[in-house]
């Protein structure tokens, strides 16, 4: 029997792997989830972001850029074994040049709970953790310990402490990307 696999996808960290590596990519996320679980028995895939800033009241560029992604996150819930995790994004202050800081917030704590969770609860053998931030290094060790097998997929630069914690590590590569075009 395969082993059952959760998939853990940083969407934030995602969008920036796509933009900076691989700028015409158009990901079909259904072959990303089949790619990433392989011949594992797919429990589900957790998405995990946040919905743009809008002010109050919000300008017309921001309620676009939100219907937008609440769009994408949307049509992410209605693919098969997929569940979207919202965080919020915070206005944190002021930049030295005066333009506003935004920050993503909740949204590492939601992941590292669900891999926890289901670790400890033995409802998976293997996770695959899309991310490259070092903020997971606990829940992968605790996931580690429960039994569960971590498998990082990251771009050029992930943290070098996620990077040794994990159990397997997979550079994404162009042929792979393009494997999953829509």
């Amino acid at each position: 029997m395969p082993n059952r696999v959760a998939i853990f996808v940083d969407g934030g960290y995602l969008d920036k792997v796509l933009e900076s590596e691989f700028p015409n990519a158009d990901l079909s996320y259904q072959k990303l989830s089949a790619a990433l679980a392989g011949a594992g028995d797919l429990l589900r895939t957790y998405y995990y972001h946040s919905l743009p800033y809008q002010g109050t009241p919000p300008t017309a560029e921001q309620q676009a850029r939100y219907s937008g992604r609440r769009s994408f996150f949307n049509a992410l819930e209605r693919l098969p074994r997929y569940t979207v995790r919202l965080g919020r994004v915070a206005h944190v202050g002021r930049s030295r040049r005066g333009g506003p800081i935004f920050e993503q917030k909740q949204v590492d704590i939601l992941l590292g709970i669900d891999l926890v969770l289901l670790a400890a609860k033995h409802l998976i053998q293997e996770a695959i953790l899309v991310t490259g931030d070092s903020d997971f290094i606990p829940a992968v060790a605790v996931a580690k310990a429960e039994g569960v097998l971590v498998r990082l997929y990251h771009g050029v630069n992930p943290h070098n402490s996620l990077w040794q914690e994990a159990d397997e590590r997979v550079q994404f590569t162009p042929e792979f990307i393009n494997a999953l075009q829509r």
